[in-house]
């Protein structure tokens, strides 16, 4: 009986009616010798890929920046080490806890627990952070593979939609939609993509973390719904457009980081800049004034209107929220950082606590932007 009802609401929810646009039906959108098109089954490789993709990134981290940033300088150096005294009942504390974020009374408890003072206790918290924070060459190395990735995959998607006509003329997306064929290099672009954004997934949890943890991951799960969605209706013809403006930005955001590392400060402030410039082009005027504006108005010029239609452009709109507040935050940083002198500031540190340090204000460091926000409509 359960089985029973798991199949009558999967059939629901994958229901013609709700996916696909009228008088369609999934069978009308099976490949055939002549043409192609998106299989659902497929949906499936990006998982594994996924788990190469993570490989792969250790493999450049630990073979080819670690070795880069130690050529410059960079010490291989864990911070803090043995700075801590061993105690099991603060190290449970710190693990079940956000890092020590204690309230006073807690405190008050745990001081009178162990027989220490409670400045004893602070200062155990407080050095115990210490030793968690990532060494300048570990950020410098995740920040090389992510410039390495970013340039790829922007340099790819180029390559694959030049000769496309919906790279020119936004509209051909809704031509004769749903019946528009996938090309190989198109479907390697989109698998390629969600493997990355399953890899992010996975990882963001043992990355270093940032103030803006709920948001990526927030944003990440987006991002494979709408892959996900928007493979299964077709609809990839507008998400490959999606996926080519949200990368550019990000190879100067992490190049930016690297030199800040590196304190080459003049090259870092330029690419900031770019960064900035870049990201307020593709993010908040590229993206919805011509892909929003193509799926919330156009559209419904070109092609019947469907639920799923209502869906995909609710969330699309979410990510729109994402990057006003991300660049709220970018803004934010960079105006405190000329009105300090100090243009080097990474807008996007690996943790609130080295951005505080770093810049002599207890400011939280503005959330990691989309790594590329791909979606389809």
């Amino acid at each position: 009986m359960v089985l029973n009802t798991i199949i009558s609401i999967s059939k629901s929810f994958w229901s013609s009616d709700v996916w696909l646009p009228p008088n369609v039906t999934w069978s009308d959108l099976e490949s055939t010798d002549e043409i192609n098109y998106p299989d659902f089954s497929d949906i499936w490789y990006p998982i594994l890929y996924s788990f190469a993709l993570t490989f792969v990134r250790l493999a450049f981290e630990r073979f080819i920046f670690m070795p880069l940033g130690i050529s410059y300088g960079l010490k291989p150096v864990k911070p803090w080490k043995g700075q801590a005294p061993d105690n099991p009942t603060l190290e449970k504390v710190y693990q079940t806890t956000r890092k020590g974020k204690l309230h006073y009374k807690q405190i008050q408890g745990l001081a009178k627990q162990l027989d220490w003072s409670e400045r004893r206790i602070e200062r155990w918290i407080r050095m115990r952070r210490m030793m968690d924070r990532p060494s300048t060459l570990v950020k410098f190395s995740e920040s090389g593979w992510r410039l390495t990735y970013y340039a790829f995959a922007f340099s790819y998607g180029i390559w694959t939609l030049w000769d496309k006509p919906y790279l020119w003329d936004i509209n051909h997306c809704w031509y004769n939609f749903p019946f528009q064929a996938l090309t190989n290099d198109v479907w390697w672009y989109y698998m390629m993509s969600l493997s990355c954004y399953w890899s992010l997934l996975f990882t963001v949890f043992v990355d270093i973390k940032r103030k803006d943890f709920w948001e990526m991951c927030t944003h990440h799960i987006i991002t494979i719904t709408l892959l996900v969605f928007s493979w299964t209706c077709n609809m990839v013809r507008c998400g490959c457009l999606v996926l080519v403006i949200h990368d550019c930005a990000d190879i100067f955001l992490e190049g930016a980081k690297m030199t800040r590392y590196l304190k080459w400060q003049r090259t870092c402030d330029f690419l900031f800049a770019v960064f900035t410039v870049l990201w307020i082009v593709t993010r908040l005027f590229v993206y919805p004034f011509w892909i929003l504006r193509s799926t919330c108005i156009d559209a419904k010029k070109l092609v019947e209107m469907f639920p799923a239609y209502y869906i995909f452009n609710t969330l699309l709109v979410l990510l729109l929220g994402l990057h006003i507040i991300w660049t709220y935050f970018i803004l934010k940083v960079l105006y405190r950082a000329v009105l300090s002198g100090n243009t080097g500031t990474d807008a996007r540190s690996s943790s609130s606590e080295q951005f505080s340090e770093d810049n002599g204000n207890s400011s939280p460091s503005p959330p990691t932007p989309s790594k590329r926000s791909p979606t389809k409509n």
